[in-house]
């Protein structure tokens, strides 16, 4: 496959302006990630507003990361590690923040599941707190509440003109230090100098040792364009700036139409070999399950075809160094189980119904079994598969006939 990393912008972008995943997005990135790509949550919000998305698309499960703050943070989603971070010196603090009295302009920064502000029921500061989950800590003394490094701080004004003021005032004076920039019409934005999406992108693309032509990113706002641009395949979505669309290689429906999904289906699922289900992930799944304890291998998959090994040793075999019947259907049942799963949309589960097995011949201890599934029908909520499992030398020694059900997953499924 030739994408490994898809970078999604959060707001805008991957949300429809119900602040919702669609139904469709959710499918294709689920389907992505079980076939091997991860998903990099590049957003403005802080970790702490992006965890919830994460945990939506399963990301905790597949092995995602979050880059926060607009690229001040690193998170892997999987193992709760931090793998970067940036901060700003708390000594900067007072400055800011006589600035910002001194122009009448709320101020606020984020600190762990709160935002720490002066103006506690200033309208864009509350919409900030509800959009990330967060609660809010008003303080007087704005500077002196700030005993910890933040990895950024807002100013914010309804006045676009006295925002744009501030920024070349700010960007004069901060010169070297830090990097200032509008995120919103209403917001802007102090980071450390050097961060943004981009910057941390290619950070994290160094530790996972992917190639920029394997990235697709997908964006919306300015904070996107770096981004976008350096990515192998960037696209911006139809509800974008202009000066954003501009820059992209491709324009995406908007995010009220499934953008990302059309990406997603097109880009990625379409493009999809048998050779690109991760086999030897899989196996290494596996390994503590029943399918491990048994020594069975998933060798081949596809949509009509499944393969797999198992060992007639001490855990396979009968007292008289037969193979069992049981531990045959139990391999038949698991290759036509992953030729099921890779079948379903991401919101189904596959509940085996039935197994029927009739025993031709024997294989014995110290031969590999191989067992072939062949689907021979797809229903809207079954599939049936054949099942032949053969010795080393081609001899079959079972047909196998396996049922399953499709259902619809429920809330915690």
């Amino acid at each position: 496959m030739k994408y490994k990393l898809l970078v999604l912008d959060i707001d805008g972008t991957l949300l429809n302006s119900k602040k919702q995943i669609s139904a469709r997005t959710k499918i294709a990135l689920l389907k992505a990630q079980q076939l091997g790509v991860h998903i990099v949550l590049a957003s403005g919000r802080p970790t702490y507003g992006v965890l919830p998305v994460a945990k939506e698309l399963e990301m905790d499960k597949y092995g995602g990361f979050i880059l926060s703050y607009n690229g001040c943070q690193i998170f892997n989603a999987q193992t709760g590690e931090l793998l970067f971070e940036k901060r700003i010196d708390p000594r900067m603090f007072p400055f800011l923040e006589r600035l910002a009295e001194k122009r009448n302009f709320p101020i606020f920064t984020y600190h762990q599941n709160r935002i720490i502000t002066s103006s506690p029921r200033n309208r864009r500061v509350l919409a900030e707190a509800k959009l990330n989950g967060m609660e809010i800590t008003g303080v007087d003394r704005f500077a002196e509440a700030i005993d910890f490094s933040p990895c950024k701080c807002m100013f914010v004004s309804e006045d676009a003109q006295a925002l744009d003021e501030l920024r070349q005032y700010l960007k004069k004076h901060l010169a070297g230090t830090m990097d200032i920039f509008p995120s919103e019409e209403y917001f802007l934005e102090i980071v450390p100098q050097s961060i943004d999406k981009a910057n941390t992108l290619s950070i994290l693309a160094d530790i996972l040792k992917v190639e920029m032509s394997e990235i697709i990113a997908i964006g919306d706002g300015v904070c996107d364009v770096t981004m976008i641009q350096m990515a192998g395949f960037g696209v911006a979505m139809e509800n974008a700036r202009t000066s954003v669309r501009r820059c992209a290689d491709h324009v995406t429906a908007s995010n009220d139409n499934d953008g990302v999904a059309s990406v997603v289906e097109n880009r990625i699922l379409a493009t999809v070999r048998p050779a690109d289900i991760p086999l030897a992930e899989l196996n290494a799944r596996a390994k503590d399950a029943l399918m491990g304890h048994l020594g069975i291998q998933y060798t081949y998959a596809s949509e009509s075809r499944v393969e797999a090994t198992m060992p007639v040793d001490c855990r396979t075999r009968q007292p008289f160094g037969i193979l069992h019947g049981g531990a045959t259907l139990a391999l038949a049942e698991t290759v036509a189980g992953l030729g099921s799963m890779i079948l379903c949309l991401p919101d189904e589960v596959v509940v085996g119904m039935q197994v029927s097995g009739n025993h031709i011949s024997s294989a014995h201890e110290g031969d590999t079994v191989r067992a072939v599934a062949t689907i021979i029908h797809k229903g809207r909520t079954s599939h049936v598969w054949d099942v032949s499992v053969f010795t080393s030398t081609d001899k079959l020694i079972s047909s196998v006939r396996v049922l399953n059900s499709i259902l619809k997953k429920h809330a915690g499924t």
